[in-house]
């Protein structure tokens, strides 16, 4: 059984907590937050104890693997020293994304995970679902074909106004990692974004990539939409076939070229995805069987690394916003 720590319990973290303290494999040892009354009321709630300092927490308690929810300027200012703390203590990490809102954190940390020989994760859900699972099922066996384009769309309402980079940063780590993990590796971005009346930050916005596959691709992502409507869809296509992925885990449909029949995979009704906390249990149940099966920390799903490549998209696509549009290099260049 292992044992596992939260540490930032605010409505994420707490998702963590019931995570761990529900899974057969897993044991919920610690909390821990700089606000007393979080950390004792989800030590109450849900049988763990309460710390006040990570330190003192990781000094104290034998844990196995450790997630970093705490949140910060664009969801992900806090997450550098409890991740830091928590590999240089040797425990496997799952970070909540983004990585860092400071990609030389980010860098930093996955850097300083591979030094330690640490499994270092971050909190990608939307990939975890049974839709994009059999999505990247079809992909590999070549149902689609040489991959030609993928376009993502994911669009909430939050209307926080904070960093002009807030909506970019704190949500689009999903988009691109869902890109990213059908298309593959991105190689040059150009991004456009427009704000919505009485808007400070940039919310909403269109991007454009090419892969190094030489396949092209798209995100249209906002922070202006009505949240009662589907919030995401996916679709990419080959020179063999196309499909869509609609709304994280509702449906998928393949679509083979010169055929009149689709192939369809649903959320079942009874059994199925029951909202959308159920993506966290299914990303936290992949980390906590590779810790138990002890799988290398290059051979993770959804690690650091790929946390640091979907950042890496993002500041690239903030660059040519401030560029004008500019199409830039993920590698630094602009052209």
């Amino acid at each position: 059984m292992l044992k596992a720590a939260v540490i930032g319990l605010n409505h994420i973290g707490r998702i963590h907590c019931r995570t761990y303290k529900e899974h057969p494999s897993a044991a919920l040892a610690a909390v821990c937050d700089l606000d007393r009354e979080l950390a004792d009321r989800a030590a109450a709630e849900f049988g763990a104890k309460a710390y006040y300092d990570m330190n003192d927490m990781l000094e104290r308690e034998e844990i196995d693997l450790v997630s970093v929810a705490t949140g910060g300027v664009e969801n992900g200012s806090h997450h550098y020293a409890p991740a830091m703390a928590a590999i240089a203590a040797g425990k496997s990490v799952l970070v909540e994304k983004p990585l860092s809102n400071d990609l030389g954190e980010a860098r930093e940390m996955v850097d300083f995970a591979k030094e330690r020989g640490v499994r270092l994760a971050c909190n990608l859900n939307h990939r975890f679902t049974p839709m994009a699972r059999k999505a990247k099922e079809w992909i590999d066996a070549g149902d689609l074909g040489t991959i030609l384009f993928a376009n993502m769309k994911l669009t909430i309402g939050n209307p926080k106004e904070t960093s002009p980079w807030l909506h970019m940063r704190a949500l689009h780590p999903h988009s691109f990692d869902v890109l990213r993990y059908f298309a593959g590796e991105a190689r040059r971005v150009q991004a456009f974004m427009t704000k919505a009346p009485g808007r400070i930050v940039w919310s909403t916005a269109s991007v454009n990539l090419e892969f190094e596959s030489g396949a092209v691709g798209h995100l249209t992502g906002s922070y202006d939409m009505d949240n009662r409507h589907p919030i995401e869809s996916c679709e990419v296509a080959g020179h063999r076939g196309r499909l869509v992925l609609d709304n994280v885990y509702e449906s998928l449909t393949l679509y083979p070229h010169g055929q009149e029949e689709q192939r369809a995979y649903r959320n079942p009704v009874l059994g199925g995805f029951q909202g959308f906390d159920a993506t966290f249990r299914a990303r936290l149940d992949t980390f906590i069987r590779e810790v138990e099966a002890q799988v290398p920390p290059n051979r993770i799903e959804g690690s650091g690394a790929d946390g640091l490549a979907v950042q890496e998209i993002i500041e690239a696509a903030i660059r040519s916003q401030l560029a004008g549009g500019k199409v830039i290099d993920i590698r630094g260049s602009s052209q």
